[in-house]
């Protein structure tokens, strides 16, 4: 996986690829996310990040591709903003630390296989401090059954979360706010939500949830 998305960025552009997420703006714009220490989870070329750092965040981006990277440290260049870029995988982080008054996901945690996602678990929510926003976008619909059986042949999670999913995985860490979202979409995808999260004090050192495999 990690091939394919960096040869994507190299040689491509994908689709996510633009200006700040709608509800990152509003939620900045709005005061709910107030500048602070912030950390872009899987942040592809930066533009998430670069607009964190414009407005008053002290911002490190995270990606498992270089190629993103790299194109991420050009783009903050030429705009004048002060982003830390680090190549890191959020399965096994190795050079991200400490701890962060706001973390951005925007497509990343939906795109991973359950064991990954536990190990996602494992290395996100250390970053967060009590009281830290967590602005997670996802896929999210009831999965057909025919979905389930393409996703077990490719390496690729499955793509999407089942509704609730996100609540019954981070509810015993967070308090958990839906704040935007889509269902009953025609063609693909089908739907979407967006979660704000408020980190609650953590639970006793060695607790963590299990990670449900019906997604």
């Amino acid at each position: 996986m990690k091939t394919m998305y960096n040869a994507w960025y190299k040689y491509g552009t994908p689709p996510w690829v633009g200006s700040a997420r709608s509800e990152l703006v509003r939620l900045v714009e709005g005061g709910q996310l107030k500048p602070g220490r912030a950390v872009d989870l899987g942040c592809g070329e930066g533009d998430n990040a670069i607009f964190l750092a414009r407005h008053g965040f002290d911002v490190t981006g995270v990606d498992f591709a270089p190629a993103a990277i790299a194109k991420a440290k050009a783009k903050a260049q030429r705009a004048g903003a002060a982003v830390e870029f680090l190549v890191d995988d959020l399965t096994n982080l190795r050079q991200l630390r400490g701890r962060f008054d706001v973390l951005v996901d925007y497509g990343t945690f939906d795109d991973l296989t359950a064991p990954q996602r536990s190990a996602y678990l494992r290395n996100v929510i250390p970053l967060a401090r009590p009281g830290a926003k967590f602005l997670m976008w996802n896929f999210e619909w009831e999965p057909r059954t025919w979905e389930k059986r393409v996703w077990n042949l490719i390496p690729f999670g499955n793509l999407t979360l089942r509704p609730g999913y996100i609540e019954e995985t981070f509810a015993p860490m967070f308090d958990v706010e839906k704040i935007a979202g889509e269902s009953g979409l025609k063609g693909w995808p089908r739907g979407w939500a967006a979660y704000l999260m408020t980190r609650r004090a953590p639970q006793p050192e060695g607790y963590m949830p299990g990670i449900s495999r019906n997604s």
